[in-house]
């Protein structure tokens, strides 16, 4: 049978030799029915409080209370043990308040076997913009009506419980695997917070709770959060984290580590994985359950997992072709369609093909995890697996797709700088060795136009009655997105009307980013328009089809070369951070940028929120105020030079609040200042216009 008896587990467990198992008393009663041999691979059986579950399993993603385009019967005669809801999506749309007046979502969907709850952080960290992460919790904006939201780890299980799944996961907090070290560790000790928060916030309820093991692809990190989780009273633990950019073997590598952290005596649970093969992989190293889109979101597309590959029905090949989906399916799809029919349901995108395909690749997945567990069930395993794998790694080999020729592939890295793509399917700058990039959360233009363009009210700007023109210092051009934001928002009000003249001057030191970019503007689209490549050769453009529309190139150190440029109007400071490009963010740098500007009414606009940046603003003359978050930030920062100009166009500008967060900051002063230089800067930054009258405790 490939059990193994003389298991070492901590837990209170009582073995029952007659059925030759070991039981878990909790709330799941967790029992192990088998382990396989040679293999990491085990089956298992625990109870929720609507109905026995059997491991390894898939549990279907129905996110909005429903598996997209599936009925609740199919999903049940499917084999359907488990279905995952989204507490972010929930608590939007309906609202806890009908799940709590209707008697839980089992009764709303007509459900009577077990739901799992996620808690919504990895849908809050998909989100384009508008959100950002603190201890409170995360803070987003909602998509129906635009509200503002924190999602606290209470709030979290307080919809949960509402919801009444019969798991529950703890909130946390999701970054991209391929974070720096320090990002992970941050990410992850506030997971742990969150977790012990969320475990309090449960009460008596008899609902499930599962850990969420963070870590990115840092095994030490990934070994003190499993320490951390273990040491709470969960009934079971996921794996967080994984399929959000890093490669297959990494994710393999990662997830064998972690599971092997993890308890033997509780579930263990791969969150967002993946393909049958991804499962596959994971089962052998000793995962449990699982759940992803992937069946449904294929099927939409026409994609078809099978005992003979994976087929995409677009092919023409199957036009005409009266075989089944899958001969080797007892599914109702495959038992009463033709891929003939299936093709023509997807090239007419009509809703009964996403269905039909959709419940052959639940059924597909189900009768996988069957088959799995049967074969761990009798101690054949590895067999299975090594003839799985064959399988599920290869497309249609009935009708096998024929290579297209294609050009080389292009380079995705270029001197310091490499393509980045996120796992939302944007494309990104990364600096090598610092492990920066550029607009890693959010797309690049949707951030230029949010943090810069809409915050500086460009569109207004632009159609002030003066010929003026307005000039926009654009300081760390990188890969252009704010500039070609700002171009954009230009070019469409001179379609609509007169507008005045607008000059663009961008710093930069490095070309090779833009170059990058340019050379793979299928990733970068804004890129398509002929001021960016005229840019990099003449080191300036000038529309053809609007007058006052230009742009200019200064190669180079900053701090040598601004006084070489006109004085700016708006200023968009997107260097890179303190940590990589320290002397960016000096009192030196914004003082000079003040000397220029020549009493001017000047605003700049900065992604970052840190004290030490204000600091340098402010004793360089700067008046500093909040800016809209972005990204991963609450705020950002913008910097001015007329304090009544601030106020009239309503920017929160620093006051009291931040004049007691500063006053307990280590990072308080500029470095460098001695104990004399310490209190005339603490009394220059009390006296100055936006401080003065105000008096701290």
């Amino acid at each position: 049978m490939g059990l193994r008896k003389n298991l070492s587990i901590a837990g209170d467990f009582a073995s029952d030799p007659g059925l030759g198992f070991w039981t878990l008393q909790n709330s799941l009663h967790f029992q192990i029915d088998a382990l396989g041999t040679h293999t990491r691979a085990r089956a298992a059986t625990f109870r929720t409080l609507h109905n026995e579950v059997q491991t390894p399993l898939f549990m279907p993603v129905g996110t909005h209370a429903t598996v997209k385009a599936q009925t609740p019967d199919f999903l049940e005669a499917s084999g359907s043990q488990i279905l995952l809801a989204n507490t972010y999506h929930l608590l939007l749309r309906p609202g806890a308040d009908v799940f709590t007046r209707i008697g839980g979502i089992h009764n709303f969907m007509s459900w009577e076997r077990s739901v799992l709850t996620d808690s919504g952080g990895f849908q809050i960290f998909s989100l384009p913009h508008s959100r950002s992460m603190s201890e409170a919790g995360a803070v987003f904006q909602s998509y129906l009506d635009g509200r503002t939201i924190v999602l606290s780890p209470e709030l979290s299980i307080e919809t949960q419980k509402a919801i009444g799944s019969d798991i529950m996961m703890v909130l946390d907090q999701c970054v991209p695997s391929t974070v720096d070290e320090p990002t992970a560790r941050q990410a992850m000790e506030l997971t742990h917070r969150w977790a012990a928060r969320s475990l309090a916030a449960r009460g008596d309820s008899r609902q499930a709770m599962f850990g969420i093991v963070q870590g990115a692809l840092n095994h030490t990190l990934r070994l003190k959060s499993a320490e951390a989780l273990c040491a709470m009273a969960f009934e079971g633990y996921a794996i967080g984290g994984l399929a959000v950019g890093e490669g297959k073997s990494e994710r393999e590598d990662t997830c064998e580590f972690t599971a092997a952290l993890l308890p033997e005596n509780k579930p263990r649970y791969l969150m967002g994985v993946g393909t049958p093969l991804d499962i596959l992989e994971a089962v052998h190293r000793g995962v449990d359950m699982f759940d992803c889109i992937i069946p449904t979101q294929v099927a939409q597309r026409g994609g078809a997992f099978t005992s003979r590959g994976f087929l995409q029905l677009r092919r023409g090949i199957y036009k005409t072709s009266s075989e089944p989906l899958d001969p080797g399916c007892a599914c109702s799809t495959c038992a009463k369609f033709s891929r003939a029919y299936l093709h023509h349901l997807t090239k007419c995108k009509e809703t009964l093909g996403w269905q039909l395909i959709g419940q052959h690749n639940i059924f597909f997945y189900h009768r996988l995890m069957a088959e799995i567990r049967q074969s761990i069930l009798e101690g054949r395993f590895l067999p299975l697996y090594e003839e799985k794998r064959a399988i599920l790694a290869v497309d249609d080999l009935d009708n096998p797709v024929t290579p297209m020729r294609r050009n080389p592939p292009r380079s995705i890295t270029l001197g310091a700088y490499k393509i980045h793509t996120a796992i939302e399917g944007f494309s990104s700058i990364l600096h090598v060795s610092s492990g920066e990039i550029m607009h890693s959360r959010t797309p690049p233009m949707d951030e230029a136009r949010n943090l810069y363009i809409e915050q500086s009210h460009l569109s207004s700007r632009l159609r002030e009655d003066t010929s003026e023109p307005l000039v926009i210092w654009d300081v760390g051009l990188g890969a252009a997105a704010n500039a070609m934001a700002a171009i954009e928002c230009y070019e469409a009000l001179a379609a609509n009307g007169l507008v005045r003249p607008m000059h663009i001057v961008s710093f930069e030191n490095d070309l090779d980013s833009l170059r990058l970019a340019l050379k793979n503007n299928d990733r970068f689209p804004y890129l398509r328009h002929a001021g960016p490549p005229t840019l990099l050769k003449d080191a300036a453009w000038k529309s053809k089809q609007h007058d006052g529309l230009s742009w200019e190139l200064h190669e180079g150190d900053f701090l040598a070369l601004l006084g070489s440029a006109a004085s700016p109007d708006l200023v968009f400071y997107d260097m890179f951070s303190g940590k990589t490009c320290a002397s960016a963010w000096t009192e030196d740098v914004f003082r000079a940028m003040l000397a220029v500007s020549a009493s001017r009414d000047v605003e700049l606009f900065t992604y970052t929120c840190s004290t030490a940046s204000r600091v340098a603003m402010l004793g360089a003359g700067w008046g500093v105020a909040r800016g809209r978050n972005a990204g991963d930030k609450e705020e950002t920062t913008i910097a001015f030079t007329h304090l009544e100009k601030a106020n009239a166009r309503g920017r929160d500008v620093l006051a009291a609040d931040w004049l007691k967060k500063w006053n307990r900051s280590a990072a308080k002063f500029p470095p460098g200042l001695d104990e004399m230089e310490r209190g005339k800067f603490e009394a220059m930054l009390r006296s100055s216009p936006q401080f003065a009258g105000i008096q701290l405790p």
